[in-house]
Protein backbone atom coordinates (compact mmCIF):
# COMPACT_ATOMS: atom_id res chain seq x y z
CA UNK A 1 0.00 0.00 0.00
CA UNK A 2 1.37 3.41 -1.01
CA UNK A 3 2.00 5.73 1.95
CA UNK A 4 1.77 9.47 1.49
CA UNK A 5 1.23 12.73 3.36
CA UNK A 6 -0.09 15.94 1.80
CA UNK A 7 0.54 19.21 3.65
CA UNK A 8 -1.15 22.52 2.80
CA UNK A 9 -1.69 25.81 4.63
CA UNK A 10 -3.02 29.35 4.39
CA UNK A 11 -6.17 28.84 2.31
CA UNK A 12 -8.00 31.51 4.36
CA UNK A 13 -11.52 30.29 3.60
CA UNK A 14 -14.12 32.93 4.41
CA UNK A 15 -17.90 32.97 4.07
CA UNK A 16 -17.75 32.52 0.29
CA UNK A 17 -17.22 34.46 -2.91
CA UNK A 18 -20.56 36.27 -2.80
CA UNK A 19 -22.55 38.02 -0.12
CA UNK A 20 -26.23 37.21 0.46
CA UNK A 21 -27.18 40.21 -1.72
CA UNK A 22 -25.17 38.83 -4.64
CA UNK A 23 -22.33 41.34 -4.32
CA UNK A 24 -18.70 40.18 -4.34
CA UNK A 25 -17.40 39.46 -0.86
CA UNK A 26 -14.31 41.69 -0.56
CA UNK A 27 -13.04 39.71 2.43
CA UNK A 28 -12.98 36.31 0.70
CA UNK A 29 -9.47 35.15 -0.24
CA UNK A 30 -10.00 31.56 -1.41
CA UNK A 31 -11.30 30.90 -4.92
CA UNK A 32 -9.77 27.50 -5.66
CA UNK A 33 -12.48 25.14 -4.39
CA UNK A 34 -12.56 23.27 -7.72
CA UNK A 35 -8.77 23.11 -7.92
CA UNK A 36 -8.73 21.64 -4.43
CA UNK A 37 -11.26 19.04 -5.57
CA UNK A 38 -9.02 18.13 -8.52
CA UNK A 39 -6.08 17.94 -6.14
CA UNK A 40 -7.68 15.47 -3.71
CA UNK A 41 -9.37 13.53 -6.52
CA UNK A 42 -5.95 12.98 -8.09
CA UNK A 43 -4.59 11.57 -4.84
CA UNK A 44 -7.62 9.30 -4.46
CA UNK A 45 -7.49 7.64 -7.88
CA UNK A 46 -5.18 5.56 -10.06
CA UNK A 47 -2.00 4.45 -8.28
CA UNK A 48 -3.18 6.27 -5.14
CA UNK A 49 -6.60 4.59 -5.00
CA UNK A 50 -5.67 2.26 -2.14
CA UNK A 51 -3.04 4.51 -0.58
CA UNK A 52 -2.50 5.28 3.09
CA UNK A 53 -2.83 9.06 2.77
CA UNK A 54 -2.83 11.70 5.50
CA UNK A 55 -4.01 15.22 4.67
CA UNK A 56 -2.48 17.84 6.96
CA UNK A 57 -3.90 21.36 7.29
CA UNK A 58 -1.06 23.49 8.65
CA UNK A 59 -2.91 26.52 9.97
CA UNK A 60 -4.92 29.46 8.61
CA UNK A 61 -7.07 27.18 6.50
CA UNK A 62 -10.12 29.07 7.80
CA UNK A 63 -10.19 32.86 7.95
CA UNK A 64 -12.41 33.00 11.02
CA UNK A 65 -11.00 36.28 12.33
CA UNK A 66 -12.15 38.06 9.15
CA UNK A 67 -15.59 36.45 9.20
CA UNK A 68 -18.41 38.54 10.69
CA UNK A 69 -20.79 37.50 13.44
CA UNK A 70 -24.27 38.72 12.45
CA UNK A 71 -22.71 41.65 10.57
CA UNK A 72 -20.19 42.60 13.27
CA UNK A 73 -16.48 41.90 13.71
CA UNK A 74 -16.04 41.24 17.41
CA UNK A 75 -12.94 40.59 19.51
CA UNK A 76 -15.05 39.07 22.31
CA UNK A 77 -14.99 35.57 20.86
CA UNK A 78 -17.04 33.01 22.74
CA UNK A 79 -17.66 29.45 21.63
CA UNK A 80 -21.06 30.48 20.25
CA UNK A 81 -19.52 33.28 18.18
CA UNK A 82 -16.95 30.90 16.72
CA UNK A 83 -19.37 28.10 15.87
CA UNK A 84 -21.75 30.55 14.19
CA UNK A 85 -18.95 31.93 12.01
CA UNK A 86 -17.66 28.44 11.21
CA UNK A 87 -21.09 27.39 9.95
CA UNK A 88 -21.16 30.33 7.52
CA UNK A 89 -17.75 29.31 6.13
CA UNK A 90 -18.94 25.74 5.64
CA UNK A 91 -22.08 27.00 3.88
CA UNK A 92 -20.00 29.34 1.72
CA UNK A 93 -17.71 26.58 0.42
CA UNK A 94 -19.91 23.55 -0.32
CA UNK A 95 -17.54 22.09 -2.95
CA UNK A 96 -14.57 22.32 -0.59
CA UNK A 97 -16.27 20.54 2.30
CA UNK A 98 -17.89 17.90 0.10
CA UNK A 99 -14.43 17.22 -1.31
CA UNK A 100 -13.08 16.69 2.21
CA UNK A 101 -16.03 14.47 3.05
CA UNK A 102 -15.48 12.33 -0.05
CA UNK A 103 -11.73 12.09 0.58
CA UNK A 104 -12.17 11.07 4.22
CA UNK A 105 -14.81 8.47 3.36
CA UNK A 106 -11.92 6.25 2.25
CA UNK A 107 -10.91 4.04 5.21
CA UNK A 108 -7.18 4.60 4.60
CA UNK A 109 -7.43 8.39 4.46
CA UNK A 110 -6.90 10.50 7.58
CA UNK A 111 -6.63 14.19 8.41
CA UNK A 112 -4.72 16.36 10.90
CA UNK A 113 -5.51 20.02 11.59
CA UNK A 114 -2.79 22.25 13.07
CA UNK A 115 -4.28 25.49 14.41
CA UNK A 116 -2.98 28.82 13.06
CA UNK A 117 -3.53 32.43 14.08
CA UNK A 118 -6.42 33.01 11.63
CA UNK A 119 -8.26 29.88 12.78
CA UNK A 120 -7.43 30.08 16.49
CA UNK A 121 -11.16 29.66 17.07
CA UNK A 122 -10.78 25.98 16.23
CA UNK A 123 -9.49 25.60 19.80
CA UNK A 124 -13.15 25.42 20.90
CA UNK A 125 -14.42 21.87 21.37
CA UNK A 126 -17.78 22.56 19.73
CA UNK A 127 -16.11 24.15 16.70
CA UNK A 128 -14.16 20.94 16.23
CA UNK A 129 -17.34 18.88 16.51
CA UNK A 130 -19.04 20.98 13.81
CA UNK A 131 -16.02 20.71 11.51
CA UNK A 132 -15.88 16.94 11.95
CA UNK A 133 -19.61 16.69 11.23
CA UNK A 134 -19.04 18.66 8.01
CA UNK A 135 -16.26 16.32 6.82
CA UNK A 136 -17.91 13.16 8.16
CA UNK A 137 -14.95 11.91 10.16
CA UNK A 138 -13.08 12.43 13.41
CA UNK A 139 -9.75 14.09 12.75
CA UNK A 140 -6.57 14.73 14.73
CA UNK A 141 -6.19 18.23 16.22
CA UNK A 142 -2.91 19.92 17.12
CA UNK A 143 -2.89 23.26 18.94
CA UNK A 144 0.71 24.29 18.19
CA UNK A 145 2.71 21.76 16.18
CA UNK A 146 2.74 18.22 14.82
CA UNK A 147 5.82 15.99 14.70
CA UNK A 148 5.76 12.82 12.67
CA UNK A 149 8.43 10.68 10.95
CA UNK A 150 11.21 13.20 11.57
CA UNK A 151 9.14 16.14 10.28
CA UNK A 152 8.19 19.14 12.40
CA UNK A 153 5.00 20.75 11.06
CA UNK A 154 3.90 24.07 12.53
CA UNK A 155 2.08 27.12 11.23
CA UNK A 156 4.78 29.58 12.35
CA UNK A 157 2.93 32.40 14.12
CA UNK A 158 4.42 31.44 17.49
CA UNK A 159 7.77 32.91 16.43
CA UNK A 160 6.63 36.53 16.37
CA UNK A 161 5.34 38.44 19.39
CA UNK A 162 2.49 40.08 17.52
CA UNK A 163 0.75 36.77 16.71
CA UNK A 164 2.03 34.49 19.46
CA UNK A 165 -0.65 32.63 21.43
CA UNK A 166 -0.08 31.85 25.10
CA UNK A 167 -0.21 28.02 25.24
CA UNK A 168 -0.63 28.17 29.02
CA UNK A 169 -3.74 30.38 28.82
CA UNK A 170 -5.68 29.82 25.61
CA UNK A 171 -8.88 31.22 27.11
CA UNK A 172 -9.75 34.14 29.40
CA UNK A 173 -12.30 33.64 32.17
CA UNK A 174 -11.63 36.09 35.00
CA UNK A 175 -14.51 38.51 35.52
CA UNK A 176 -16.31 37.28 32.41
CA UNK A 177 -19.76 35.64 32.14
CA UNK A 178 -18.30 32.91 29.91
CA UNK A 179 -14.85 32.00 28.54
CA UNK A 180 -13.46 33.88 25.54
CA UNK A 181 -10.38 33.32 23.40
CA UNK A 182 -7.16 34.91 24.61
CA UNK A 183 -6.32 36.71 21.38
CA UNK A 184 -2.80 37.92 20.52
CA UNK A 185 -2.49 41.59 19.58
CA UNK A 186 -2.08 40.75 15.90
CA UNK A 187 -5.53 39.16 15.84
CA UNK A 188 -7.10 42.16 17.58
CA UNK A 189 -5.37 44.41 15.04
CA UNK A 190 -6.68 42.34 12.13
CA UNK A 191 -10.26 42.34 13.39
CA UNK A 192 -10.41 45.99 14.45
CA UNK A 193 -8.13 47.62 11.85
CA UNK A 194 -7.26 45.46 8.84
CA UNK A 195 -10.84 44.30 8.15
CA UNK A 196 -12.03 47.89 7.82
CA UNK A 197 -9.06 48.82 5.62
CA UNK A 198 -9.50 45.70 3.47
CA UNK A 199 -13.13 46.60 2.79
CA UNK A 200 -11.84 49.81 1.18
CA UNK A 201 -8.63 48.40 -0.34
CA UNK A 202 -9.11 44.60 -0.74
CA UNK A 203 -5.53 43.94 -1.87
CA UNK A 204 -3.84 45.59 1.10
CA UNK A 205 -2.90 42.34 2.86
CA UNK A 206 -1.74 40.60 -0.31
CA UNK A 207 1.14 42.88 -1.31
CA UNK A 208 4.78 41.77 -0.91
CA UNK A 209 7.00 43.40 0.21
CA UNK A 210 4.54 45.43 2.30
CA UNK A 211 6.75 48.52 2.46
CA UNK A 212 6.24 48.97 -1.29
CA UNK A 213 2.49 49.53 -0.95
CA UNK A 214 3.20 52.12 1.74
CA UNK A 215 5.54 53.99 -0.62
CA UNK A 216 3.10 53.62 -3.53
CA UNK A 217 0.12 54.75 -1.46
CA UNK A 218 1.90 57.85 -0.14
CA UNK A 219 2.38 59.04 -3.73
CA UNK A 220 -0.75 57.69 -5.48
CA UNK A 221 -3.33 57.25 -2.69
CA UNK A 222 -2.05 59.96 -0.40
CA UNK A 223 -5.12 60.82 1.65
CA UNK A 224 -5.96 57.17 2.30
CA UNK A 225 -2.33 56.44 3.24
CA UNK A 226 -2.03 59.36 5.65
CA UNK A 227 -5.35 58.73 7.37
CA UNK A 228 -4.61 55.01 7.66
CA UNK A 229 -1.15 55.61 9.11
CA UNK A 230 -2.59 58.09 11.62
CA UNK A 231 -5.29 55.60 12.63
CA UNK A 232 -2.64 52.87 12.90
CA UNK A 233 -0.45 54.88 15.29
CA UNK A 234 -3.44 55.87 17.42
CA UNK A 235 -4.75 52.30 17.47
CA UNK A 236 -1.41 50.83 18.50
CA UNK A 237 -0.89 53.09 21.49
CA UNK A 238 -4.53 53.02 22.59
CA UNK A 239 -4.56 49.22 22.66
CA UNK A 240 -1.06 48.59 24.00
CA UNK A 241 -0.99 51.22 26.74
CA UNK A 242 -4.46 50.68 28.20
CA UNK A 243 -5.97 47.86 30.24
CA UNK A 244 -8.79 45.71 28.96
CA UNK A 245 -10.30 42.60 30.50
CA UNK A 246 -10.74 41.07 27.03
CA UNK A 247 -7.00 40.88 26.37
CA UNK A 248 -3.65 40.75 28.08
CA UNK A 249 -1.16 43.58 27.75
CA UNK A 250 2.22 44.49 29.19
CA UNK A 251 5.04 46.92 28.49
CA UNK A 252 7.37 43.97 27.89
CA UNK A 253 5.10 42.53 25.20
CA UNK A 254 4.62 45.97 23.62
CA UNK A 255 8.39 46.39 23.29
CA UNK A 256 8.64 42.92 21.75
CA UNK A 257 6.00 43.78 19.16
CA UNK A 258 7.84 46.99 18.24
CA UNK A 259 11.21 45.22 18.08
CA UNK A 260 9.95 42.34 15.97
CA UNK A 261 7.60 44.43 13.83
CA UNK A 262 7.36 42.67 10.47
CA UNK A 263 4.31 42.13 8.31
CA UNK A 264 5.67 38.88 6.91
CA UNK A 265 8.70 37.63 8.83
CA UNK A 266 11.35 35.22 7.64
CA UNK A 267 11.07 32.06 9.73
CA UNK A 268 14.34 30.52 8.55
CA UNK A 269 16.17 31.12 11.84
CA UNK A 270 13.33 29.52 13.80
CA UNK A 271 13.47 26.50 11.50
CA UNK A 272 17.23 26.18 11.95
CA UNK A 273 16.80 26.12 15.74
CA UNK A 274 14.27 23.30 15.51
CA UNK A 275 16.52 21.39 13.13
CA UNK A 276 19.20 21.19 15.82
CA UNK A 277 17.22 18.29 17.21
CA UNK A 278 18.75 15.01 15.99
CA UNK A 279 15.24 13.58 15.58
CA UNK A 280 14.07 16.24 13.09
CA UNK A 281 15.25 16.35 9.47
CA UNK A 282 12.58 18.65 8.00
CA UNK A 283 10.70 21.70 9.28
CA UNK A 284 7.52 22.74 7.47
CA UNK A 285 6.04 26.18 8.19
CA UNK A 286 3.32 28.29 6.59
CA UNK A 287 2.21 31.74 7.77
CA UNK A 288 4.50 33.93 5.65
CA UNK A 289 2.63 33.25 2.35
CA UNK A 290 6.04 32.99 0.65
CA UNK A 291 6.97 29.46 -0.40
CA UNK A 292 10.62 28.49 -0.10
CA UNK A 293 13.01 25.60 0.24
CA UNK A 294 16.18 26.02 2.31
CA UNK A 295 18.67 23.14 2.59
CA UNK A 296 20.27 23.04 6.06
CA UNK A 297 23.51 21.08 6.12
CA UNK A 298 23.75 17.89 4.12
CA UNK A 299 20.63 16.09 5.28
CA UNK A 300 18.14 18.62 6.64
CA UNK A 301 15.79 21.21 5.16
CA UNK A 302 13.27 23.95 5.84
CA UNK A 303 10.19 24.23 3.62
CA UNK A 304 7.58 26.96 3.68
CA UNK A 305 4.24 26.00 2.14
CA UNK A 306 3.30 29.42 0.78
CA UNK A 307 -0.41 30.01 0.21
CA UNK A 308 -3.25 29.20 -2.18
CA UNK A 309 -4.44 32.82 -2.07
CA UNK A 310 -3.31 35.60 -4.39
CA UNK A 311 -0.01 37.34 -3.75
CA UNK A 312 0.74 40.70 -5.37
CA UNK A 313 4.45 41.32 -5.77
CA UNK A 314 5.72 44.88 -6.17
CA UNK A 315 9.30 43.65 -6.18
CA UNK A 316 10.99 44.25 -9.54
CA UNK A 317 12.25 40.64 -9.77
CA UNK A 318 8.81 39.07 -9.33
CA UNK A 319 6.43 41.88 -10.28
CA UNK A 320 2.95 40.44 -10.84
CA UNK A 321 -0.27 39.25 -9.29
CA UNK A 322 -0.02 35.51 -9.01
CA UNK A 323 -1.35 32.45 -7.30
CA UNK A 324 0.82 29.38 -6.71
CA UNK A 325 -1.00 26.33 -5.37
CA UNK A 326 2.00 24.99 -3.48
CA UNK A 327 2.00 22.05 -1.09
CA UNK A 328 4.34 19.47 0.39
CA UNK A 329 4.07 15.84 -0.64
CA UNK A 330 5.75 13.42 1.73
CA UNK A 331 6.83 10.21 0.03
CA UNK A 332 8.50 7.27 1.77
CA UNK A 333 11.64 5.44 0.69
CA UNK A 334 10.57 1.81 0.01
CA UNK A 335 13.88 0.47 1.37
CA UNK A 336 14.41 2.56 4.52
CA UNK A 337 10.85 3.90 5.09
CA UNK A 338 12.41 7.37 5.55
CA UNK A 339 10.04 10.25 4.91
CA UNK A 340 10.97 12.38 1.89
CA UNK A 341 9.16 15.77 1.87
CA UNK A 342 9.00 17.59 -1.47
CA UNK A 343 7.72 21.10 -2.19
CA UNK A 344 5.36 20.87 -5.16
CA UNK A 345 3.10 23.10 -7.24
CA UNK A 346 -0.40 21.90 -8.14
CA UNK A 347 -1.46 22.92 -11.64
CA UNK A 348 -4.64 20.89 -12.10
CA UNK A 349 -4.14 19.81 -15.67
CA UNK A 350 -1.39 17.99 -17.52
CA UNK A 351 1.30 18.36 -16.39
CA UNK A 352 -0.37 17.80 -13.05
CA UNK A 353 2.45 19.37 -11.08
CA UNK A 354 5.77 21.10 -11.46
CA UNK A 355 8.82 21.80 -9.34
CA UNK A 356 7.88 24.82 -7.22
CA UNK A 357 11.49 25.97 -7.13
CA UNK A 358 11.46 26.46 -10.88
CA UNK A 359 8.60 28.94 -10.87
Amino acid sequence: MKKLKLVVSDFHLGRGKYQSNGHLNQLEDFYHDNKFKEFLDHYSEGSYADGDIELIFNGDMLNLIQTDYHGHYTVVITETVSTTKLKTIIEGHPVFFKTLRDFLSHPSHTMTFVVGNHDQEMLWKQARVIFEEAVGREIQWKNIHYQVDGIHIEHGHQYEAVNRMDPTQLFLTEGLPEPILNLPWGTLFTIQFIVRLKQQRPAVDKVRPFRMIIYWSLFHDTWMALTSLTRLIMYFFSTRLSKNRYRQSSLKMTLKILREASVFPDLTDAARRILRSPDIHTVIFGHTHVYKHVPVGDAKQYINLGTWTDVISLDIESFARRSRLTYVRVDYDPQTARAIPLLRHWIGRIPLEDDAMGL
